[in-house]
């Protein structure tokens, strides 16, 4: 079978199926909530360092306060700030660091959500200068779609780091970042925490199989591709979104009905 007959049967068989998944009903500070979450139970939150930013219609942002952990974070606790970093709605004040996720959204209309955290693995795959391999079918949505900075440009809280990191993001959905971490950046709150969570994923399976048996070698470019469009379809993409929400929503009932 060609890659476009398969394209046109997978498209057929999502049209028949999109209907009966699970897609969950949150409120855009639910799901900053649940991602937060989802990313603390991934191993992202080790320090005070990571932020996750939301576009509103009105050119505000949603973002978490400072000092605040992620697996802490509620919808109650998610606040809402200006382009000058004031905060307009909540209490706290914003990361710093959320400075730099302006840059990127000025210069992509098409960004709605940024997360930038600096998980272990990612973070160990950025200190060895070598970019993300597309070598597994389960990191192909990053074919052609996560750009390297392969210098560390410094803490980023200025207007260069900004500059130097939205610069080299370009129109790709994430970036690895060298000496620090990763930032994805897409049109939803769904699709960036997906990419937030496969990225780290795709970095240990990385660093593994290197360890394991030297150079990890790029799958077929055109698979790559055609597993990157499928593995990103809003369908997919919200399904895993709503699959993992479900299971931080079932670890907290578990912790509510938990004998002290």
């Amino acid at each position: 079978m060609s890659v476009d007959d398969k394209a046109i049967q997978s498209d057929a068989f999502f049209k028949r199926s999109a209907d009966k998944l699970d897609f969950g009903n949150w409120n855009v500070r639910e799901k900053i909530a649940l991602s937060c979450r989802i990313l603390a139970r991934e191993g992202h939150s080790e320090t005070l360092a990571g932020q996750i930013t939301v576009k509103n219609d009105d050119g505000s942002y949603y973002t978490t306060a400072l000092a605040q952990a992620f697996d802490e974070i509620g919808p109650d606790t998610v606040i809402r700030i200006n382009d000058d970093m004031d905060v307009l709605e909540g209490e706290g004040t914003p990361n710093p660091a959320v400075r730099f996720h302006f840059w990127v959204y000025r210069n992509r209309p098409d960004v709605r959500c940024i997360v930038h955290t600096h998980p272990p693995y990612v973070s160990t795959l950025a200190m060895t200068g070598r970019p993300l391999v597309v070598s597994h079918m389960d990191a192909t949505p990053f074919h052609n779609d996560c750009a390297h900075l392969k210098e560390w440009p410094g803490l980023p809280i200025a207007d260069q780091e900004g500059e130097i990191i939205s610069a080299a993001l370009g129109k790709k959905r994430c970036v690895l970042l060298a000496n620090h971490g990763f930032l994805a950046a897409t049109g939803s709150v769904e699709e960036t925490l997906y990419l937030s969570v496969l990225i780290e994923r795709a970095a240990r399976n990385q660093l593994l199989a290197a360890a394991a048996y030297g150079e990890v070698k790029p799958v077929d470019d055109a698979l790559a591709a055609e597993s990157h469009d499928f593995l990103l379809k809003p369908s997919i993409v919200r399904a895993s979104f709503a699959m993992f929400a479900r299971r931080i929503e079932r670890q907290g009932i578990a912790q509510a009905y938990a004998k002290p």
